[in-house]
């Protein structure tokens, strides 16, 4: 069927890995190296998931848990308890707007430590509209020290790459720099993780602009899913411009879906390999047992490289 696009001729494998100076097994290392100890993100509460991801991830894997309207703080720890207890190292989410007062917060931290062990919390403003007690962002729960009082000294906070729908470019570039002193005066360790994108232009474009921080970045992309997944999910996050993006470019959309997973942006960021990229972090909208099982053939060197500068999982 013709779309109307005019399509590039398609790359050759060793033509992709000479513009960055490898051989193509050289090029599959460094995809490899760019995986290697990939967080992920629950996008589910279903327990069995954790389960069944046993024999699939590395133990020790970062797990991110969500933190979603209507998720108590008290479901995340629990989560966070069977994570440990599976053997991998849980990052709960702390939303700003969700927490009802200092006392909640103490408590959320006390417990994850307590019962999880916790020394790492991802922390956001979250999405509701209002907020639920005095905290309006992420900056404000780290000024209060809880988290280095009960011994979480790694802390992750978000970064925009296409943008925020209701924050201004300046006013996010203020804010992270405010964390970065901060997290310096505190002895915090800093790191971003960033929204997920569809492409890779942009979060480039946006690494390069903040490298001066000297913050690691971990770069937020969806594990394999389905095209009408991911653009719910991405509407669901507020992820406009990716879809935006999306719809403006046809030949975005047909790669997708056919393949609805991350192999052309894996493939583009390895290129780019080094800080302050310091990683990879997946949203698992198709599930975390699917991105677990792609992440395992990825560290089998299980894939090939494609002619079309992606890569195919599962064929070697």
């Amino acid at each position: 069927m013709q779309s109307g696009v005019t399509m590039e001729p398609p790359v050759e494998p060793a033509v992709a890995s000479q513009a960055i100076g490898v051989s193509p097994g050289g090029e599959r290392r460094i995809i490899q190296d760019l995986l290697a100890g990939a967080s992920l993100e629950l996008s589910s509460r279903d327990p069995a998931e954790i389960d069944a991801c046993v024999d699939l991830l590395e133990p020790g894997t970062a797990v991110y848990i969500s933190m979603p309207p209507g998720q108590t703080y008290h479901g995340n720890v629990a989560l966070a308890a069977r994570l440990r207890r599976s053997g991998f190292h849980p990052v709960p989410h702390i939303a700003a707007r969700r927490i009802a007062s200092r006392d909640a917060l103490d408590d959320y931290l006390e417990r994850a430590v307590g019962e999880a062990a916790v020394d790492s919390a991802f922390v956001i403003a979250g999405d509701s509209a209002r907020a639920s007690g005095p905290f309006e962002a992420s900056l404000a729960l780290l000024e209060t020290g809880l988290f280095q009082r009960h011994g979480i000294v790694h802390v992750g906070v978000a970064g925009y790459p296409e943008g925020h729908p209701r924050i201004a470019a300046s006013a996010l570039d203020s804010a992270l720099a405010a964390k970065k002193t901060l997290a310096r005066q505190a002895g915090l360790d800093l790191r971003v993780v960033t929204q997920f994108s569809f492409e890779s232009d942009p979060v480039l474009a946006w690494v390069a602009k903040i490298k001066g921080h000297g913050i690691p970045v971990h770069v937020g992309l969806s594990g394999p899913a389905s095209l009408p997944r991911l653009l719910r999910f991405a509407a669901m996050c507020g992820v406009g411009n990716s879809v935006r993006a999306l719809k403006a470019r046809p030949q975005a959309i047909t790669r997708l879906l056919v393949e609805t997973g991350p192999e052309v942006v894996v493939r583009e960021l390895a290129q780019h390999l080094g800080p302050p990229i310091a990683g990879l972090h997946f949203f698992c909208f198709g599930g975390l047992v699917r991105t677990a099982r792609w992440l395992r053939a990825m560290r089998e060197g299980r894939f090939e490289l494609t002619e079309d500068g992606s890569f195919r999982v599962g064929s070697a």
